[in-house]
């Protein structure tokens, strides 16, 4: 294998780039990137880079050196736009084509967006360092914020805005917020530490339409109720969608992401997938999994740099997960999906521990402000602990919340 191309200039992506080097692979390496500057770190951008403004260059994953060392070639902004798995070549937007011996996938996910008449009002999302360029002017003391979707984009937002002394509306589906990812209970403790840090939510009513203000600047916002909202400014943090539509045709097969098996290969020899973009079967949950989450990007990356070079390892994980929201840092681990039991271990204004029982298992764990007991869940998640070691016979059915 002489020539490998990664797709994507994700964390993802670099990751599995470095992995390569790192394993003695000496061949061409070229990463393939549909942004216009070298990769950097996503997270900052919903919560620093808003309350601070953008520091590219400590947002970059490395500098750009490490490139150039590592004989590692960067094409920006020319996405792949087709592939042709028989003649083994990549085609991008520019018209040109690379020939690979092995392929990463890693193109992550885009974010949602929330359809508006083509004279309508800016919908920000937050989802690249141009999108948070793009809103962070807007972001000033005294203007107020409608935020669309109560998950953690738009909570970390708003926190972020409420920081910077805006007036912030979250505008929620749900009867609370976060409710898809961890249930009322969580949803319920979260609404309450924005509302006391003076955000208003409208929940379980959902957005109809966005028509610009009548009168000037702004815009107003239709809900299913019949009632709206008027705002200065409209961010929409409506969940992310993986990006294989340039995938149509080339025999990897697709399904709520690139289906892979357990060590990241795809259906097409030669083509491995990571990073949001990889579905694939997580045997301690015994369970197939898409996760956009920061540390499996870098995990997976790394570990399908391995299978493309003959490796043939099941990729094995327990998801971690972390937000922070105002002084709340919250660190989650395992799964909360399909959850048969909840236990609070411990509630307060400044604290929260939740834990997730399944098939008589301990599944998942949110710490809130409780760091030390968050390495032992995640343990005994591996490890594959029973609930009732945790539990303690005070856990609560999720039939009954």
């Amino acid at each position: 294998m002489r020539k490998i191309v990664v797709v994507g200039g994700s964390l993802a992506g670099v990751h599995a780039a470095e992995s390569l080097r790192d394993r003695g692979y000496d061949g061409e390496l070229t990463i393939v990137s549909s942004e216009d500057q070298l990769p950097y770190d996503r997270p900052p951008l919903s919560k620093e880079a808003l309350m601070e403004g953008i520091d590219h260059e400590r947002l970059l994953l490395h500098e750009p050196a490490w490139y150039g060392e590592q004989n590692i070639t960067v094409l920006l902004d020319d996405p792949a736009v087709r592939l042709d798995t028989d003649s083994r070549e990549l085609e991008l937007r520019s018209g040109a084509v690379l020939p690979y011996d092995g392929l990463i996938i890693a193109t992550g996910s885009r974010a949602r967006r929330v359809r508006v008449e083509e004279d309508g009002p800016t919908v920000h999302v937050i989802r690249t360092s141009g999108d948070a360029r793009a809103l962070r002017p807007r972001l000033q003391a005294g203007r107020h914020l409608v935020i669309a979707g109560g998950g953690f984009i738009g909570l970390e937002v708003a926190a972020a805005a409420r920081q910077l002394g805006m007036q912030v509306t979250v505008i929620e589906g749900a009867l609370v917020p976060l409710a898809r990812a961890f249930g009322d209970v969580i949803g319920s403790w979260y609404r309450a530490l924005h509302e006391r840090n003076g955000v208003a939510f409208r929940c379980g009513h959902s957005l109809e339409s966005i028509d610009q203000r009548p009168g000037g600047g702004g815009v107003r916002v239709h809900l299913s109720d019949g009632s709206s909202v008027d705002g200065d400014v409209i961010v929409a943090g409506i969940g992310a969608e993986p990006a294989v539509e340039w995938l149509a045709g080339s025999g990897v097969s697709i399904g709520n992401g690139i289906m892979c098996e357990a060590d990241l290969s795809t259906t097409v020899p030669g083509v491995v997938a990571a990073g949001d973009v990889a579905r694939w079967y997580n045997a301690i949950f015994d369970e197939e999994m898409r996760i956009e989450h920061w540390s499996n990007a870098v995990d997976q990356g790394r570990h399908a740099a391995g299978t493309l070079l003959g490796g043939s390892d099941a990729f094995l994980t327990v998801p971690y997960f972390w937000s922070d929201q105002y002084d709340a840092r919250m660190r989650f681990v395992g799964r909360a999906g399909a959850a048969e039991h909840v236990h609070i271990e411990h509630m307060s204004d400044d604290r929260l521990i939740v834990l997730f029982g399944r098939d008589g298992l301990l599944r998942g764990a949110v710490c809130v402000n409780a760091p030390r007991q968050l390495a032992a869940y995640r343990m005994a998640i591996r490890d594959n602990v029973s609930w009732d070691q945790f539990a303690d016979g005070h856990s609560v059915s999720v039939a009954s919340l």
